[in-house]
């Protein structure tokens, strides 16, 4: 029998590469959607390969929390995927060891220092747009909240594989009124969490605009290239998270087989792309939120995860 370990670390594996990918996608169909050329699915890859091969300019105000900032910002999302379901329904060597709210103060710890280190090189625009993203985890912790409380009520656990096994697999769980509400509420953290429209424009560069793009505007070469990975492998875990854990946990690996595993692979990535078209879709349909009217749409998702609650109990 080969060692829960080695599931893991494909499962690392699977998001290092697959993650600029994914984003390459999204970029490559909201091009098409829009009648414009566009740059190849494989973009991504070839902005990190240039930036890692680019000399990296550190600014002379800083401290040792710009310099450590992007390897943290690199490793968070790689330390949620030892515990989450990526490629196999079954627990594996590190799933116990932190629940889906420890996921979530990971991955907020590398925002966390994003900001500090915006902070850090005395830039203008770097504070500007670290407080905009603090605004946006303000608003967004509570609702995370409401949706693990919710999950755990409903499962009795917040580990990621016993809820997928007790809530979203038996087919009867899945179309109740908390479910869908949950989901909907989770959809729109993505968004937020994700800097995406209507939350944020990731393509945007105009510095006055910017939100989650404004913290990385002092980075160049490896270090930029770290936070920019670190950025790709967030949005795919956050993508991974709600497909095999509250909407569809079919298609992974239920056999403690290398095979199994592997088949998992292209199962996984087929629920991303859709859930890719789906973004897409609203995104076509969205324009950029006003700075103030974020607080309104991520308000809309407070009140629908406490819906979900209250449909729970009720």
């Amino acid at each position: 029998m080969i060692p829960y370990i080695v599931f893991n670390l494909m499962q690392v594996v699977v998001v290092l590469l697959c993650a600029p990918l994914a984003s390459g996608v999204l970029s490559r169909m909201k091009e098409i959607v829009q009648s414009k050329q566009g740059p190849s699915i494989f973009q991504p890859y070839r902005d990190l390969w240039k930036l890692f091969h680019k000399d990296e300019i550190v600014s002379e105000e800083s401290s040792w929390i710009f310099r450590f900032t992007p390897y943290v910002v690199f490793a968070t999302p790689i330390m949620v995927t030892l515990l989450i379901p990526v490629l196999t329904n079954y627990p594996l060597f590190f799933a116990f060891m932190g629940d889906m709210i420890a996921g979530g103060f990971i991955l907020s710890l590398g925002g966390f220092f994003s900001t500090l280190a915006a902070i850090d090189t005395a830039n203008p625009y770097g504070p500007m747009g670290a407080s905009r993203t603090r605004m946006v985890g303000f608003l967004s912790e509570p609702v995370f909240m409401i949706v693990f409380f919710t999950v755990s009520f409903v499962a009795g656990s917040t580990i990621p594989y016993i809820v997928q096994e007790k809530w979203v697999t038996p087919l009867v769980f899945f179309v109740t009124p908390s479910h869908v509400l949950l989901m909907l509420a989770f959809l729109m953290l993505i968004l937020a969490e994700g800097g995406r429209i209507p939350v944020d424009n990731p393509t945007g560069h105009f510095e006055l605009a910017m939100i989650d793009e404004s913290k990385s505007l002092e980075y160049s070469g490896r270090g930029f290239a770290l936070i920019k990975w670190g950025g790709h492998m967030k949005f795919f875990v956050l993508m991974c998270i709600f497909l095999n854990v509250l909407l569809t946990p079919w298609g992974l690996a239920a056999d403690q087989t290398l095979g199994a595993v592997l088949l998992a692979v292209p199962k996984v990535l087929l629920k991303v792309f859709i859930f890719l078209v789906v973004i897409v879709v609203i995104e076509s349909q969205l324009s950029k939120l006003r700075l103030f009217r974020i607080a309104e749409f991520l308000g809309a998702a407070f009140v629908t995860s406490v819906a979900a609650v209250i449909a729970q109990v009720f």
